[in-house]
């Protein structure tokens, strides 16, 4: 067990981690949500596309749903974590 001092640089940095910690979770599901908004209430897909899409999504929902995808891997940590955690106690 570390007693930390406060008003330290190591309690500044652990600060400024805990908050880069929790900011990183913020970029999937603002990504998803930008997503399912572009799909339901935006025309975005038309400045993104030419040709007729196949598919119903497409263009800047296809960016979206791919970008929350990449940075899903902070919450995958997390629940990982998480279970580790809990199997231990």
């Amino acid at each position: 067990m570390t007693a930390h001092v406060t008003g330290t640089r190591e309690d500044d940095h652990d600060t400024a981690r805990s908050a880069s910690d929790w900011l990183c979770l913020a970029a999937g599901p603002t990504f998803l949500i930008m997503a399912l908004f572009t799909t339901f209430a935006g025309n975005a897909n038309m400045i993104c596309s030419t040709a007729d899409q196949a598919l119903p999504i497409g263009g800047m929902t296809m960016m979206y749903l791919l970008m929350s995808a990449f940075h899903s891997a902070p919450w995958i940590r997390l629940i990982v974590h998480h279970r580790s955690g809990s199997a231990r106690s």
